[in-house]
């Protein structure tokens, strides 16, 4: 499933966020420096009428330009428009030929963002899908195969046949 969804690229209006697999670790490290969660760049392409049409969900190395810009040169069309929270690291995406706009969110909840209201969506359809099914799992060594079977399940929920 993992392998079939590279296949695909996103075009037109794009929203990206960070995103993040795993836990804290008891004695760990918590937020982002946790040494057991895994990065990833959640992104969904939007239809003509502004409702979600594709999902990639891509393990990263990290939230830095060169990561970002070898993503968007593999995972997005030349001319789309991406829209992201303002991170600082997705104006890498014009390195691919997009367009970038970002809405900074500081001091406002996801859900009070309307230009990233599908993403928000999705992630947390992703969470309670992998919450529900998966109860524990290797973040670092299954997080692209896990993440490869909700977008391969999203992308193909008007095509029921195609499923397995």
């Amino acid at each position: 499933m993992t392998e079939r969804e590279a296949l695909y690229t996103l075009s037109g209006e794009v929203q990206v966020d960070d995103a993040y697999l795993g836990g804290e670790r008891v004695g760990g490290k918590v937020g982002r420096g946790s040494e057991i969660k895994v990065a990833f760049v959640a992104a969904v392409s939007l239809t003509d009428e502004g409702y979600p049409l594709l999902v990639k969900l891509s393990p990263v190395p990290g939230f830095k330009l060169k990561a970002i810009a070898d993503w968007a040169s593999k995972c997005l069309a030349a001319g789309s428009t991406v829209y992201s929270d303002g991170l600082a690291c997705f104006s890498a995406v014009t390195q691919a030929g997009c367009t970038h706009e970002c809405t900074v969110v500081v001091g406002r909840k996801s859900k009070d963002v309307p230009e990233l209201q599908w993403l928000d969506t999705v992630l947390g359809n992703r969470k309670t899908s992998l919450s529900g099914s998966y109860h524990s799992f290797g973040f670092g060594k299954y997080a692209a195969r896990y993440l490869g079977t909700f977008a391969y399940r999203f992308n193909r929920r008007f095509d029921l046949k195609t499923l397995p």
